[in-house]
């Protein structure tokens, strides 16, 4: 216990050192040059980021460094996997990225910009959680650096996806990875057009939860759930009180990672959801970094809400070539797990740290998953829990 207790404490002082405070989340700007995204990509191409900058590359670049996890996702999912030269170290689950420069710095730091350098990349394309002012840095370095959009959307996700495949030569991979994206999404839509929306409260660990205007908040919908925090005047990421629990009384939780495990006391107990054993676990690569990978977790909770209209929508979707399926995913990236007893003890892994759906700012990045206040609360209550236990 006591070995426990001191882990969940080295993380979260850990955390409290590197996070920056939380800002309020950006609304989608970006703009471009190039509109819908095509099969060959062509040179020169010219894209206006997130930090307001347009960056150019001349030619397909051959050595590109990610920034964050979901921009390694992404160039994993459009084929660009062999391009990567450097990732950051919480895309290590992603298979063959251990065998990359791990260019994240020490301590507060979260890039090196010194690594990037050494890479010598062509291109750097950043996440939004990256700073700005390591943006800078690096394009004082001489560097070419892209820096995504915050996505609140599975709309966005599609948008990044073929932004990043333009520049980085893959744009028939790019392509090819939205039109599966968005035939699964389209299952997942006729499964839920008619049915009845169960009432979903998404847990994010020590009382906190998605509402409106979130990445997750969104997910939830998609998948025919109607957000209770939403329906609560809950904005972004926020504590939700067990007597709003309680008045809401979800017919499903959805927990994120694990550092989402809801707080099993009296209030959530009495719950529809855990009364009926209704509990939905999602991995946060699946949830928390805005890359393909998202429609995993989607496709997981319309499966779980909806399961005979989801079965019935799966099964007269048809394909029209291999490069696009409407069935749920074969490969273990599925990652979700249907979650029928009470949630385990939390533990502490890299996995908590992800990426970039919930707050962010023009100069500095936010735990992944979570706003800076409420990965630290959830982190207060994965002591406590320790402690108790």
């Amino acid at each position: 216990m006591r070995r426990q207790f001191t882990t969940v404490v080295a993380v979260l002082l850990l955390l409290v050192a590197g996070v920056a405070p939380a800002a309020a989340a950006s609304t989608n700007a970006m703009g471009s040059t190039t509109g819908a995204a095509q099969a060959d990509c062509s040179y020169p191409v010219t894209q206006t980021d997130a930090t307001g900058s347009e960056v150019t590359v001349e030619q397909a670049p051959e050595r590109v460094v990610t920034l964050g996890p979901s921009a390694t996702q992404t160039m994993w999912e459009i084929g660009g996997k062999s391009q990567v030269v450097g990732v950051t170290q919480y895309a290590s689950y992603l298979d063959g990225a251990d065998d990359r420069a791990n260019v994240s710095g020490e301590g507060r730091t979260y890039v090196s910009v010194e690594e990037v350098v050494a890479q010598e990349p062509d291109l750097v394309v950043a996440a939004n959680i990256i700073a700005n002012d390591t943006v800078e840095r690096l394009r004082e370095a001489g560097l070419t650096v892209y820096r995504a959009e915050f996505a609140t959307s599975v709309e966005d996700v599609y948008d990044k996806t073929e932004r990043i495949g333009e520049l980085t030569g893959n744009c028939e991979g790019a392509s090819e990875t939205v039109a599966s994206m968005r035939d699964r999404i389209e299952t997942v839509r006729e499964a839920v057009e008619n049915a009845d929306s169960p009432r979903v409260l998404i847990s994010q660990g020590g009382g906190w939860t998605a509402g409106s205007g979130t990445f997750i908040g969104n997910m939830v919908e998609l998948a025919g759930g109607v957000n209770v925090a939403a329906e609560t005047n809950i904005s972004g990421y926020g504590q939700i009180s067990e007597e709003v629990v309680v008045q809401q009384n979800p017919e499903w939780i959805v927990q994120i990672g694990q550092f989402g495990a809801y707080p099993q006391t009296e209030a959530y107990n009495s719950t529809d959801a855990v009364q009926n054993d209704q509990i939905l676990t999602v991995t946060n690569e699946n949830v928390s970094q805005p890359a393909p990978r998202v429609v995993n977790a989607v496709v997981a909770m319309a499966q779980a809400f909806h399961p005979d209209a989801y079965a019935e929508a799966a099964a007269d979707s048809t394909t029209d070539d291999s490069t696009t399926t409407t069935a749920e995913p074969t490969t273990d990236e599925t990652a979700t797990d249907i979650t029928t007893a009470a949630p385990t003890e939390t533990t502490t892994t890299e996995a908590a740290m992800q990426d970039e759906t919930t707050t962010t700012d023009e100069s500095s990045g936010s735990i992944p998953g979570f706003g800076a206040s409420a990965a630290v609360a959830a982190l207060v209550g994965a002591v406590l829990l320790a402690r108790r236990r």
